[in-house]
């Protein structure tokens, strides 16, 4: 288990810390933060080491630092895509498999997630094209709480730690209360707290920089 975490908002990075250090229990082991050089995102990450314990730090990015990912989760298939892409010419420095996802993005951009097998969150920022992508597993099975407010776009593993750098605590979602004190959960992409929603299972989000619009596809 791992945690991560960002912001579109600008000088976000305080507030990226903040929820990275909120999340300190999904991720024991190393933590990291990246802010893009514009001030246009800030990233975080927690981790839980398990696979490549000396070489996976999170935040990652590729040879020239153009394009950066961090990951809750583990894509089984890595090794084998991994060997696909270093016959392809790309140059690993670690086995972790959120390496993977960054050489998969500068071959297949969005279509990466159709080659992953796993479970997963994750974002990917891709610094040339001042553009974000999240993503989550077909079956949801790593979190991933989003809140798009007038300062930007943050999202966290955990709705917890998501809501504590916000300018005031979120109201109560009556409708989802009342879900859940039907069904004993609630179902997503829907939470407690109102404006703070899920990505929704198989899904991925992008943010554009430029044009300050957020994306949803399949």
């Amino acid at each position: 288990m791992c945690g991560i975490c960002g912001s579109t908002a600008r000088d976000s990075s305080a507030a990226v810390r903040v929820i990275n250090a909120a999340q300190v229990h999904r991720g024991p082991d190393d933590e990291g933060t990246y802010q893009d050089p514009q001030g246009r995102i800030s990233l975080g990450a927690r981790r839980l080491s398990i696979i490549d314990l000396a070489g996976g730090h999170q935040p990652l990015s590729n040879e020239d630092g153009t394009v950066w990912a961090i990951l809750n989760g583990e894509i089984y298939n890595s090794p084998s895509l991994q060997a696909r892409l270093r016959a392809r010419g790309h140059r690993f420095n670690s086995h972790a498999d959120t390496e993977t996802l960054v050489h998969l993005y500068e071959d297949y951009g969005d279509d990466l997630v159709h080659a992953l097998e796993g479970m997963f969150a994750f974002a990917i920022w891709d610094e040339r094209r001042g553009r974000l992508l999240l993503g989550r597993d077909r079956f949801g099975q790593k979190p991933l709480f989003i809140h798009a407010g007038h300062r930007g776009l943050t999202f966290a593993s955990e709705l917890s730690a998501l809501i504590r750098p916000l300018e005031r605590s979120p109201d109560l979602n009556r409708d989802a209360l009342d879900t859940y004190l039907v069904l004993g959960y609630v179902p997503g992409p829907e939470t407690v707290a109102t404006g703070i929603r899920q990505l929704p299972p198989g899904m991925l989000m992008t943010w554009d920089s430029l044009e300050d619009t957020v994306q949803m596809s399949s």
